[in-house]
């Protein structure tokens, strides 16, 4: 019986464009590394640590004392009457996740220079890997949250169906930040030394300490297009079952968005000069 002929596989090579977009079928096809690279940060997140993954917990706890002591306690900043603790606990705690994952993106690059001169895998893998992975801490430090809560007898109210779309924000955020950062590091390896004062700048410029309200009219729009500030107002809401401001809220969408959009366009960019870069 004669053999069926084997169909030669043809492969287009193509000359990369400037501006390229997401090949979301090649992503698909490395989802074992990333799968791996992720579960790889969560194991040696807190290695050879004697409190593990306590850690998670005592980090935002220690903050919220401090903030507690000074900001509530001695400089008595007005919360619209809702208990110190209990107000900055909503906005500490999706804040140390986005800066945690904001610091470990934007230098996923530069840390992992080893590998990307060896063999070819979408460089994409790399800032978005700290971003699923500092997910686990922010699942343990929910613990604190719900049990601050629990104090303060807050109920959940129907608010609670918009939490999460705030907690997509929330991962977003970061992951837009770290593809455009990430894509800077390996060029300007002064984005590591600015990273303290870019998270300083976005913390104090955010209502983690403060009320949004507190914030003149004139400027509140201005004030609106930081993301941050959209995902602090949307827990708040969401979590205390105050009015949605979504006039806070909207804007930092849309700064979200572009920010996306943008990172992804530019890091793609980049993406084929990594390695001779880097």
């Amino acid at each position: 019986m004669a053999e069926e002929p084997i169909e030669a596989q043809v492969v287009r090579i193509r000359p990369w464009r400037k501006w390229e977009t997401v090949d979301l079928q090649e992503l698909t096809h490395y989802r074992d590394l990333f799968f791996f690279l992720v579960w790889r940060d969560i194991k040696v997140l807190y290695a050879q640590t004697i409190l593990g993954f306590a850690w998670a917990v005592l980090n935002p706890l220690i903050q919220l004392v401090i903030f507690t002591i000074v900001f509530g306690r001695i400089a008595r900043i007005d919360t619209d009457g809702v208990p110190y603790a209990l107000f900055s606990s909503v906005a500490i705690i999706p804040w140390t996740y986005m800066a945690g994952a904001m610091t470990a993106s934007s230098q996923s690059l530069v840390s992992a220079q080893g590998m990307l001169g060896k063999v070819y895998f979408p460089r994409m893998i790399f800032p978005i890997t700290p971003v699923l992975s500092k997910l686990v801490d922010f699942g343990i430090s929910l613990i604190l949250l719900i049990a601050i809560l629990a104090y303060y007898g807050v109920v959940p109210t129907v608010n609670m169906l918009f939490l999460p779309i705030f907690v997509v924000m929330m991962v977003v955020v970061p992951a837009s930040v770290g593809l455009w950062l990430s894509s800077l590091a390996i060029r300007f390896r002064d984005v590591r030394f600015a990273m303290s004062f870019v998270i300083s700048m976005l913390m104090y410029s955010a209502p983690i300490v403060y009320s949004a309200t507190s914030i003149p009219d004139q400027y509140r729009m201005m004030y609106s297009m930081n993301p941050v500030v959209g995902v602090i107002e949307g827990y708040r809401a969401a979590l205390l079952g105050t009015a949605i401001p979504w006039e806070y809220i909207a804007p930092g969408m849309v700064t979200t968005l572009v920010l996306l959009v943008g990172g992804v366009f530019y890091f793609r960019r980049m993406e084929r000069v990594i390695v001779d870069v880097i």
